[in-house]
């Protein structure tokens, strides 16, 4: 069975002329340029009867885009304004956010050596001071001692390094151990415990007992650039 079907039209298929529509286009287009004519003669028929209507109207012009014109600049100049207010808070949140430098703490030049660079580090500074003899020795089979050496006035001095991070300090453990062979394996007159952290109360209290100078951090850090005194110079004579 044969279906019947509409002719479908053609999209692209010119539309056909309106007239009507052509006709009342023209027709606006008369009657403004009739009103505009007439609004041009009436106003030079004003101008021609009283030109001071006519220079207050064009004045009144004049300061009317004058005013529009100033109302943009001050516009712009406020966008602008708030533009440098938001750069410059930016920048405040920069400098605020920005992290703060932190200060080095004690002994961290030294805390960065390998544990024999320390005690280069340290026979070096006994010999930039006057300590003659000075050498290092320190090694497995050390017994304590890292560095011998003579001081100023001729006091054999024995010295054990322990670099350390800033949050292990040396305990008593380690003090005791090197009580008991710097005066008696090593014949120590003046024996010194250097670290580059800190020692807890009682390593200090025994190291008190022993006659041991102890040396840490800040006082490492004052002994190499000259501002503190000597480890030697802290022992009893």
């Amino acid at each position: 069975m044969t279906v019947p079907t509409r002719p479908v039209r053609r999209a692209d298929r010119e539309r056909r002329f309106d007239l009507r529509a052509t006709a009342l286009f023209f027709l606006l287009l008369a009657i403004l340029l009739c009103v505009a004519g007439f609004v041009v003669r009436t106003a030079a028929r004003t101008a021609g009867q009283r030109p001071a209507w006519a220079v207050a109207l064009v004045l009144t012009g004049v300061a009317g885009a004058w005013l529009c014109r100033s109302g943009r600049r001050r516009r712009s100049a406020a966008r602008y304004a708030r533009r440098a207010t938001l750069a410059l808070e930016e920048a405040a949140e920069q400098v605020a956010s920005a992290p703060v430098p932190e200060v080095a703490a004690p002994g961290t030049e030294y805390v960065e050596l390998e544990p024999d660079g320390f005690e280069h580090a340290v026979a070096a500074l006994c010999a930039r001071d006057g300590c003659p003899e000075t050498e290092v020795v320190g090694g497995p089979q050390d017994l304590g001692a890292d560095v011998l050496a003579r001081t100023p006035d001729g006091r054999r001095m024995v010295v054990q390094c322990k670099r350390y991070g800033d949050g292990h300090k040396v305990g008593s453990q380690d003090m005791q151990r090197f009580g008991g062979t710097c005066f008696t394996v090593h014949e120590a007159e003046v024996a010194v415990l250097v670290t580059t952290s800190d020692f807890t109360a009682p390593a200090l209290s025994y190291a008190q007992q022993c006659g041991i100078v102890c040396v840490n951090g800040e006082e490492l850090d004052a002994w190499s650039d000259g501002t503190g005194p000597a480890p030697w110079t802290r022992a009893a004579g």
